[in-house]
């Protein structure tokens, strides 16, 4: 049976793994729990009957197992992923560490598995989930036309940061309804994130933040060619999820109606598009969803051969875990 090692088990992202695997009948007899400061004998649920023991990141011998997905941090892929390459595992990089390495494949399961095998450093990358929400969609349009720019307004949930994000904005809401006063519960945040919208997101790269970066940079190495991407990226004071405005301008003619076929036949993907009040997704509405809602869908008349659309999704679940688990299906079958 082969192996596989999931690092970042507890935080949110890793534990969305988990539940995937589990949901898939994937054995927990096969499945390292691994985290960087687990003490002995802490332990993490794996569907309604099972705990798994957590391995600690520092002890772990990667030799184990065939295939680990780093569900960490940046910083923490950085660091540790070379200890994995060194056993010759294969990584599923669910981080921003890679995004630029030209050896590492950014892969989006479905949409371009044929570059696993560009892998050669054993590194496969998985796109940030603003991104895997823009790029499935698209993907019978991609092969049907020429897109030769983007512009992306981005709302995400507190989520993007992780379970201490979600508890500072449970915990400021609480005490702006109970009139108490918010004093140190800037953590996370630069500012007060209940009942308000920040427009930034990760830290400044240049001009950019970090996500509205990550959007430019991965867009680009996906889809190849001199494409222009324009990124806006904000968070939003819900706990789980991202919405997207999305305006592409394509090199030919595009017809609306080929287009909304063209995204209602894509795996993954559903259309809810009705021209009434609440004849759209929210993000609300896809919480614990593995599949990206588009409505929305218009033409953008403010250039020659564009059209828009509303996209959202479980960032943790459709955006990435559900995408690094149909990678990690994929390697196990070879």
């Amino acid at each position: 049976m082969n192996k596989i090692a999931i690092v970042g088990v507890n935080n949110s992202l890793g534990r969305e793994l988990l539940n995937i695997l589990e949901e898939n009948g994937t054995p927990a007899d096969s499945i390292f729990a691994v985290d960087t400061n687990s003490p002995l004998g802490t332990q993490v649920s794996y569907g309604e009957d099972v705990d798994m023991d957590v391995w600690n990141l520092d002890d772990f011998d990667f030799s184990s197992v065939k295939i680990a997905v780093f569900a960490t941090s940046e910083e923490i892929a950085k660091r540790y992923i070379p200890h994995a390459s060194a056993k010759k595992v294969m990584v599923i990089d669910c981080s921003t560490a890679h995004t630029t390495d030209s050896d590492v494949p950014l892969i989006i399961a479905g949409l371009n598995d044929e570059k696993i095998a560009d892998a050669k450093k054993g590194i496969i990358a998985v796109p940030s989930p603003q991104v895997t929400q823009i790029m499935i969609p698209l993907q019978k349009v991609t092969e049907n036309h020429k897109i030769k720019r983007f512009v992306i307004n981005t709302y995400m949930a507190a989520s993007i940061y992780g379970r201490e994000a979600m508890d500072e904005l449970f915990a400021q809401t609480r005490k702006i309804f109970m009139n108490e006063p918010i004093v140190d519960d800037e953590k996370i945040f630069h500012k007060q994130i209940a009942f308000n919208v920040l427009p930034q997101v990760g830290e400044f790269i240049g001009d950019e933040t970090k996500y509205e970066w990550a959007a430019n940079v991965e867009i680009k190495k996906i889809l190849g060619g001199d494409i222009k991407v324009h990124a806006n990226c904000a968070v939003i004071p819900a706990f789980i999820g991202i919405g997207e405005f999305v305006n592409v301008e394509c090199e030919d003619d595009v017809d609306i109606d080929q287009i909304r076929n063209q995204m209602r036949s894509t795996k993954g993907v559903v259309v809810f598009d009705k021209h009434v009040d609440c004849g759209y997704v929210s993000i609300n509405d896809v919480q614990g969803e593995n599949d990206i809602y588009v409505s929305r869908l218009r033409q953008d008349v403010s250039v020659e051969n564009g059209f828009s659309f509303w996209c959202v999704a479980d960032d943790l679940r459709a955006g990435t875990a559900q995408n690094a688990y149909n990678i990690l299906k994929s390697l196990l079958k070879k």
